[in-house]
C-alpha cells in the first residue's frame, strides 16, 4: 500500500507541467502578449506549451529590446551582448513567418539584419541605433526587400553611409520617419573607459563634414515623402541643409540641435522654405554664429 502511494507519488508531473501547461490556448496568449520581450524569453522556459506559445507567429510581429537605462545603454555596446541580440533578433524573425512589423533594438548586426531581409517583406519600423556592426551590405539587402518601412533609426551607426541613404530612399517610398542623430562628445576626456576603444575614432570620421554633405544629399534626393527628421548634432551645413529641404518639401518636424555648423540664417531660410513645418528644434547659437 505504502509503496502503492509511493509509485504514485513519483510518478505525477511537476507542478510546472500539471498547472501551467494545462492552461487554454487562449489564456496563455492573453498572458504572453502582456509581456516584454525580455520577460516572454524566461517564459518560454517554463514548459513546452509556454514555449509553443511564444513562437505563435501573431506574438512575433513586433522585436522592443532596448536598453532601461543609460549606465545599461553603455553596457549594450559589449560585443557579447550584440551577439546575443543577434541571436534573439533571428529567432524572432523566423518564428513570426513573415509577419514582422516593427525592430526596435540596438548593437545588432550585418548578421541578423540580413536574415530579416530575407524573411521579413512587411517591416515597416526599422530602429537600430548605436549599431556599429551594420554597414551598407545588410541595409542594401533591407532597401531592396523591406520596401514597406515607414520609420527608420540609424543614429550612431557609423558604418552606414549615405549609399545606404539613397537606396532605402529610392526603394521605400512609405519612408515618412528618418533619426540620423550623432553623439555629442566634444572631445576623448569624458568617453574614456564609456565607449569602446577605437569606436570614436571611427565617429568622428564618419561625422565629417565631406561625409554629412554626402548623406544631406542622399536625403534630399530620395526622400521626398519624409516628414519627419532628426540630425542631431551633425555636422551638416547650410549648403547641407539646403539640400534637403529642396528636396523634401513634406518635412513637418525638423530637430537640428546641436549642429554647430548651422546659423540662423540657415535656419531661417528652412523655415521660409518649408510650407508644411510645424516644429524646428534649433541649435545653440552663440552670439558670434549670426551669419
Amino acid at each position: 500500500m505504502d509503496q502503492t502511494n509511493n509509485d504514485e507519488t513519483n510518478d505525477s508531473p511537476p507542478e510546472s507541467e500539471s498547472g501551467w501547461a494545462e492552461l487554454t490556448h487562449d489564456c496563455l496568449t492573453n498572458i504572453i502578449t502582456r509581456l516584454s520581450l525580455k520577460y516572454r524569453w524566461r517564459a518560454m522556459l517554463v514548459c513546452k506549451s509556454w514555449l509553443l506559445a511564444c513562437k505563435n507567429p501573431h506574438l512575433n510581429s513586433g522585436f522592443v529590446l532596448v536598453p532601461n537605462s543609460v549606465p545599461e545603454a553603455t553596457r549594450w555596446l559589449a560585443p557579447e551582448i550584440g551577439r546575443k541580440v543577434d541571436s534573439i533578433l533571428r529567432s524572432v524573425a523566423e518564428w513570426s513567418e513573415g509577419s514582422l512589423r516593427e525592430i526596435r533594438t540596438g548593437n545588432c548586426s550585418d548578421v541578423s539584419l540580413s536574415f530579416v531581409a530575407e524573411r521579413c517583406p512587411n517591416l515597416e519600423v526599422l530602429s537600430i541605433k548605436c549599431s556599429s556592426n551594420v554597414t551598407d551590405a545588410s541595409m542594401a539587402h533591407i532597401a531592396l526587400r523591406c520596401s514597406m518601412i515607414m520609420e527608420l533609426d540609424i543614429s550612431f551607426c557609423h558604418g552606414i553611409s549615405h549609399e545606404s541613404l539613397l537606396l532605402i530612399g529610392r526603394n521605400c517610398a512609405n519612408l515618412t520617419i528618418l533619426k540620423r542623430n550623432f553623439l555629442n562628445i566634444p572631445d576623448y576626456s569624458g568617453a574614456a573607459g564609456v565607449v569602446p576603444y577605437g569606436y570614436l575614432d571611427i565617429l568622428y570620421t564618419n561625422r565629417s563634414e565631406d561625409r554629412v554633405s554626402e548623406e544631406a544629399d542622399a536625403i534630399g534626393k530620395s526622400m521626398p515623402n519624409l516628414k519627419y527628421l532628426e540630425l542631431r548634432f551633425s555636422k551638416v551645413t547650410a549648403k547641407g541643409l539646403g539640400l534637403i529641404y529642396a528636396g523634401c518639401r513634406k518635412l513637418e518636424y525638423l530637430d537640428v540641435f546641436g549642429c554647430e555648423n548651422l546659423t540662423r540664417r540657415a535656419i531661417d531660410n528652412a523655415m521660409s522654405e518649408l510650407p508644411n513645418l510645424k516644429e524646428i528644434r534649433k541649435p545653440y547659437f552663440y552670439t558670434c554664429n549670426i551669419m
